[in-house]
Formats: structure tokens, sequence, C-alpha cells
């Protein structure tokens, strides 16, 4: 996934591909910011391998974070220059549709001053990191929709002493990924003025070896 985001990033910054939406739902993985440091991992690395959780340091911003199975990762490769040039107000943009997505499932969303992401009463249930270069962005969002919390629990998540809490877990409303999923992209096309065309993994493969949109 890392290698395709690059690919599509260089692709959308030469204009030979619009603007895209990747949603995906990881295997475990561990990923580590580039202001991020290892001893926010609370467990031993072959303790990781005995789970089958990989760990990778990117470039987005940010501290640890944790990606698997039960979670919405979304990663939007995005031209800013369409967008005012404005970086915080994407990543708020970013945290508006997740708000919003929660409240459409009965949970109370919110932001923390200074702590991009999103927040509940019960704990962090959004992370964001992003990267850019020359205004095309890199990475996104993840959402908690029903995560292992066992996993969650060998990190600090995101280099703090937070809880990291599913909408499973603090919700009585019916909670599957898919329908999380598809209530997200509306959101975000309202919070951004975007509109989508649904396209397959085959397809955005095709486009990131060089095949035209």
């Amino acid at each position: 996934m890392l290698a395709l985001q690059r690919s599509l990033r260089e692709r959308r910054a030469n204009g030979s591909i619009g603007d895209l939406l990747i949603t995906v739902e990881h295997d475990p993985v561990l990923t580590i910011g580039r202001r991020g440091s290892r001893g926010n991992l609370l467990v031993a690395e072959d303790d990781l391998a005995a789970e089958g959780i990989c760990l990778f340091e990117v470039e987005r911003g940010g501290d640890i974070t944790y990606h698997g199975p039960g979670q919405l990762v979304v990663y939007p490769i995005v031209d800013l220059r369409d967008h005012g040039r404005d970086l915080h107000g994407y990543v708020e943009g970013l945290e508006e549709a997740t708000i919003r997505t929660l409240r459409a499932f009965g949970v109370d969303g919110r932001r923390e001053p200074g702590l991009p992401g999103v927040w509940t009463d019960a704990g962090k249930i959004a992370s964001i990191g992003v990267h850019v270069r020359r205004w095309i962005t890199m990475h996104g969002l993840a959402l908690n929709v029903a995560v292992e919390r066992r996993h969650f629990e060998m990190i600090r998540p995101c280099g703090l002493s937070v809880r990291a809490v599913s909408m499973c877990e603090i919700t009585e409303v019916s909670v599957g990924l898919r329908d999380v999923t598809e209530r997200f992209l509306d959101e975000a096309c309202e919070v951004f003025g975007w509109t989508f065309e649904l396209v397959g993994s085959d397809e955005i493969a095709r486009w990131s070896r060089g095949a035209d949109a």
C-alpha cells in the first residue's frame, strides 16, 4: 500500500491522474511517523512478529499508530493546489467528515486543541497523519470501527497516554465497516465539495503502473 500511494502521488503530481481517495482495511500493521519514536512501542518486536504484525517507518506526520481489521483507513491522494493550498483546513476537513460519520451512528466525536484526530469521552477513536510533497497529499485517516483492542495496547498511540476506542464499544447502533465507509464518503463529499466515481482496486493498480485514468 505504501508503494502504491507513492506511485499514485507521483502520477497525480504530473497530472496523469486526478484526485483519488483510497479506502482500505489493513492486515495488522504498525507505522511510525517521521517524528515518532520506537520508545512508544510497548512490546518487543519479536512479540509483534508472533502476532503477525509488521512495523514500518513512514513519512507521514505523527508518531506510532496501528492499522488492522475492523478499521476504516482512508488515503486521499489530493492536489491541495486545487483546494487553496490549505493543509490545516484539509486536516480539519478530515476531522469534520469523521465527526459527522460518528454522529450518524450515535457516537459523539470532537476535536482536541493541538492534537490531530477525533476523540470521544471514552478515548481516541480516529487518528490523522498526512504527508504533503509538492502539495500532493499521502497517508490520511484511520477510524476505529471494531478493532482488536489488544493490539492497540502494544503501543502508546500517537505517543500519548490515551486509550484507543472503537465505535462498537460505545454505541448501541449496529456498526459495520462497509456502512461506515459509505457514510464517510458521503460526508467527505459534503465537507470538501467532492464528487466520487467508485473504481476497483485493479483499476487503481493499473493507474499506478502508468495507465491513464
